[in-house]
């Protein structure tokens, strides 16, 4: 495959309700630095890594139009076919910032038969956000 056709992941597009609102919570619940909200708040992104989370509103006619409306769970016990995930170093004390910080408690951190502790929560909008260990830590160059 010629190298100029390799895709690079670039962005997880989350539809939210309050672009804002979701962008400060991710900021103080996950530990994560808003890198741009623009003025309209109709889009926002965090700092994550070599991938960013982004944020848009529910409906816009723009996307609505061309690829559909989004569905939201109408419960809590549906969720999306989605959820976002986050590895901690320490997932008990990034659990715990979480749901002092708006998060809805789901599961706690349980190891895992692979090795992997993994927690879950909420989200404002009701996204799943699955917390856990690294399975392999990063090595540090």
């Amino acid at each position: 495959m010629a190298s100029n056709l390799r895709p690079a992941f670039a962005y997880t597009v989350v539809y939210v309700r309050d672009v804002a609102k979701s962008a400060d919570f991710y900021a103080k619940a996950f530990g994560h630095n808003v890198r741009r909200l623009d003025e309209s708040n109709r889009w926002g992104e965090l700092e994550s890594g070599q991938t960013t989370i982004a944020f848009t509103p529910l409906h816009q006619h723009e996307t609505d139009d061309l690829t559909g409306s989004v569905q939201s769970p109408s419960s809590g016990r549906v969720r999306q076919a989605v959820e976002v995930c986050f590895a901690y170093p320490d997932v008990d004390a990034a659990y715990k910032r979480a749901v002092e910080n708006g998060a809805v408690a789901v599961s706690e951190p349980e190891d895992k038969e692979w090795g992997q502790k993994v927690g879950y929560v909420r989200d404002i909008d009701g996204i799943i956000v699955r917390m856990g260990s690294y399975v392999h830590p990063p090595k540090h160059s």
